[in-house]
C-alpha cells in the first residue's frame, strides 16, 4: 500500500517512509492512497486480543514489514500496560459507556500509538543502522508518551516542546523527570499553537530535516492515527447489535487526531453511526462543527490543558476529505486559513459528526456529577465528554488519562486527589528541563548541540 500527501506534491511512499519522513515535504499529511474495505474481516476479527487485532489492522497497511516483525514489534508494545483488555470497556448504565484508554505506562491514551511509534523508530534504526532526533510539541500528554516510547533507545534523541507553565505540573513531571540522556524536555515562552508551529517550521527547514535526520512524533505522523483507529475497532467489536446501531462515540480532542482516527475507520467500512466532538473553552472545533468556519482565536488556559489548543493539526486531513480529496482545493484552503486565519467549507455536511463545548465551570460539575451518579472518577478531559449526551444514542465516551494527573481540579470538584504509584514516585525527582523562546533558530540550534 501508498501513501500520499493531502497537498499533491510530493511522491506517494511506502508505510515505512511515511512513518520515517513524519510532515511530507510538500508541508501535507500522509493518508492512504485508497482506503481498504474492511467489513469481510470484522467477523474473523471478533474474538481476537487487543494485540492480535491490532497487528491484524496495520498489516492491512503496513505492506513492507514483514507480519512476524510486525505482530512482534505490536506485542511489545502493549506489554507496558496494566489491564489485561488493554483498553477495557466500563459500562456505567445501559445508554453510557466508557472506554479506559490510560492503562499505559504515562496514564494517558498517548500510549497506544508512541509506544508503537517508539518501538517503530527502534526498529528502523536497528535496520539502518542510522541515528535519529526525534521531535514532538504537547499540549501535555503526547510528550510524555513519546518519551516513554523511545527512552534510552540507542541512536535515537527526543526533543519535546511544551507551553512553559501551561501543562499540568504532572504531566511537565511526566517530561522532565526521566534523567535519561536521549530526552530533552523544551519550555517554550509561549502557547502549545506557538510550540506546534515551531515543529512545522522545523521540518519545512528540509535542509535542517535531512541533516539532523528529524523524525515526528505528533500525530501528524500517519502511524499514530493508524494506531488509534484500533481502540475504535476494539470497542465497537465488543458492542451488542444494538448497541453497534446507536452508537456515538464521544471524543474529547484539541488536535483533532483521536476523533479523526475512529472517523477515518468509518470510511473502511466499519459502521458506526456517529462521533461526538467534545472540546474545552478552546471551543474552535465545536464553532466549526456548529458553523461551518474555522476560525482561529487566542488560546484560553483552562482546567483541561491537553486541549487549550486553536490549530488543530490533524484538521488537514479531514478538509482533504471534505474537499473530495482534491489536494489542490486542500493546498489553497490551507494557505487562506495561515493567511486569513479562518476558513469556510463549501456546502457543508455536518456528516457523522456532532459537537459541544465545555468551559471550566463545566468540566468542574461534570466531574462532580459523573462521581455523585455513577461513583465514577473522571480527569478534566474526559469530563468535557459528559457535556451533553444524547439520550437517543448509547454513548461511549473516551475516557483519555487518569485522573490522577489532575490532582487540583479533582479534588476542588470532588474532595478527593486520586494518586497513582508512577506519579508519586515522580514527585521525588528533580525537573532537567530547558526554556526557549518559540524561535526557529534557537530551537535548530539546540537540536545541533545535543541531537545524535
Amino acid at each position: 500500500m501508498k501513501f500520499i500527501s493531502t497537498r499533491g506534491q510530493s511522491p506517494a511512499v511506502s508505510f515505512s517512509e511515511a512513518v520515517a519522513i513524519g510532515l511530507a515535504p510538500d508541508g501535507g499529511l500522509y493518508l492512504p492512497e485508497s482506503l481498504p474495505d474492511l467489513s469481510p474481516r470484522l467477523n474473523a476479527w471478533r474474538n481476537l486480543s487487543y494485540a492480535d487485532l491490532c497487528a491484524e489492522f496495520l498489516s492491512v497497511f503496513a505492506t513492507d514489514i514483514p507480519e512476524d516483525e510486525l505482530s512482534r514489534l505490536v506485542r511489545r508494545s502493549y506489554a507496558t500496560f496494566t489491564h489485561p483488555e488493554i483498553a477495557p470497556l466500563r459500562r456505567l448504565d445501559e445508554r453510557t459507556a466508557v472506554l479506559e484508554l490510560w492503562h499505559g505506562p504515562t496514564l494517558a491514551f498517548k500510549d497506544f500509538a508512541l509506544q508503537l511509534l517508539g518501538n517503530l523508530y527502534g526498529w528502523q534504526c536497528a535496520r539502518s543502522g542510522r541515528s535519529i532526533n526525534v521531535l514532538g510539541a504537547t499540549s501535555g500528554d503526547t510528550g510524555a508518551a513519546a518519551i516513554h516510547g523511545l527512552l534510552g533507545k540507542p541512536r535515537t534523541a527526543i526533543f519535546i516542546l511544551y507551553p512553559d507553565g501551561r501543562v499540568s505540573p504532572l504531566q511537565e513531571r511526566q517530561m522532565a523527570c526521566t534523567g535519561a540522556a536521549n530526552v530533552h524536555a523544551l519550555a517554550i515562552d509561549g502557547s502549545f499553537d506557538d510550540a506546534q508551529r515551531l515543529l512545522k517550521e522545523a521540518f519545512g527547514d528540509r535542509a535542517f530535516a535531512l541533516q539532523r535526520n528529524l523524525a515526528a512524533v505528533n500525530s501528524i505522523n500517519l502511524a499514530r492515527v493508524l494506531a488509534q483507529c484500533v481502540y475504535y475497532l476494539s470497542a465497537w467489536l465488543r458492542l451488542t447489535e444494538e448497541e453497534r446501531e446507536r452508537v456515538e462515540f464521544v471524543v474529547p480532542t484539541g488536535n483533532f487526531g483521536n476523533v479523526f482516527a475512529g472517523w477515518l475507520l468509518g470510511r473502511m467500512g466499519v459502521p458506526i453511526p456517529g462521533f461526538k466532538v467534545a472540546t474545552n473553552r478552546n471551543d474552535i472545533l465545536h464553532r466549526f462543527f456548529t458553523t461551518g468556519e474555522y476560525r482561529i482565536g487566542a488560546v484560553q488556559p483552562s482546567l483541561a490543558p491537553s486541549m487549550d489548543i486553536q490549530v488543530a493539526s490533524n484538521f488537514e486531513r479531514l478538509l482533504y476529505c471534505l474537499l473530495d480529496e482534491d489536494p489542490a482545493r486542500t493546498q489553497a484552503a490551507m494557505t487562506e486559513l495561515r493567511f486569513r486565519g479562518s476558513y469556510r467549507v463549501p456546502n457543508f455536511d455536518l456528516g457523522a459528526f456532532s459537537s459541544s463545548a465545555a468551559n471550566d465551570a463545566d468540566i468542574t460539575a461534570n466531574i462532580r456529577r459523573v462521581h455523585e451518579r455513577f461513583d465514577y472518577v473522571v480527569d478534566p478531559h474526559t469530563a468535557c465528554a459528559f457535556q451533553t449526551l444524547n439520550p437517543d444514542r448509547f454513548s461511549l465516551v473516551l475516557s483519555t488519562a487518569h485522573p490522577a494527573k489532575f490532582p487540583d481540579a479533582l479534588r476542588a470538584a470532588i474532595g478527593l486527589e486520586p494518586t497513582h504509584p508512577t506519579l508519586e514516585e515522580l514527585k521525588t525527582r528533580p525537573i532537567a528541563k530547558h526554556l526557549l523562546p518559540a524561535d526557529l533558530g534557537a530551537l535548530r540550534d539546540f537540536i545541533a548541540k545535543h541531537g545524535v
